[in-house]
């Protein structure tokens, strides 16, 4: 069923509720309000059309450049809501994100879906959407609760330092507890997903017209490679903040 402009303007009029509870609350909200959603619309009517175009032209090298850009402002968007030195940790947040998305999405286009060729747009870029996503948020949790330990506990950091550890050593504690944050999230999701959460994913097939059992199957493809790539990329995110942000000043 096709969705018309006016049935989806009339459905826009519900954000006056997010707009009354900003109000009522105080929450001084209003311009990030607006600056999200009109963001959100237009780059969304934009990468649309360009999608339609970049799914017939389906170039290897626009393809790439493409992912290539995602990574990019995915990485851009990490590091400015962590509200820290960008240059500190701008690569190692780049490194991570390269690192556990080739892989998995080269496993799940070559190796499971098999798709020729391998850098077809229709799928390359909304299985990285996807991948990239969803590891946005638990990066950005991993890391302000790690710069947040060292504000908090810094003592306990210094007395670990003054007992002969370096900084590895001493944080261990801090990215342990950090990993676990932003984990927690996508494991709740996992553990509820089918009984109380049907995913975008899924629904969007079955709406469609797609069987369910295939709208599942893909689900399940889907679940797992975003956990495998968020539990990765958040891992070494850490791991190289640690030592490229942390350890070079101890």
């Amino acid at each position: 069923m096709d969705i018309t402009w006016g049935q989806l303007l009339l459905f826009a009029c519900a954000l006056i509720i997010p707009y009354l509870i900003n109000a009522y609350f105080d929450l001084q909200l209003l311009r990030v309000f607006n600056i999200s959603i009109l963001r959100m619309s237009a780059q969304l009517f934009l990468v649309g059309s360009y999608l339609k175009f970049l799914f017939v032209l389906n170039n290897a090298y626009i393809n790439i450049a493409w992912l290539l850009m995602m990574l990019l402002v995915g990485c851009s968007a990490i590091v400015s809501n962590t509200k820290y030195t960008r240059k500190k940790i701008f690569w190692p947040v780049l490194i991570s994100l390269c690192v556990a998305l080739f892989p998995i999405l080269s496993l799940l286009l070559i190796g499971i879906l098999k798709v020729e060729p391998f850098y077809n747009a229709q799928y390359l870029i909304p299985l990285a959407g996807m991948l990239l996503g969803n590891c946005l948020s638990g990066n950005i949790v991993a890391l302000q609760h790690l710069f947040n330990s060292f504000k908090d506990k810094k003592d306990q950091y210094e007395s670990a330092l003054a007992l002969g550890a370096n900084s590895v050593q001493a944080s261990f504690a801090f990215v342990q507890d950090a990993l676990r944050q932003s984990l927690a999230p996508i494991l709740a999701s996992m553990a509820t997903t089918g009984l109380v959460t049907l995913p975008g994913m899924m629904t969007g097939q079955i709406l469609s017209g797609s069987d369910p059992m295939l709208a599942i199957k893909y689900q399940l493809l889907i679940m797992l490679a975003i956990f495998v790539m968020l539990s990765l990329s958040v891992a070494l995110c850490l791991s190289l903040t640690v030592r490229y942000s942390i350890y070079q000043r101890n």
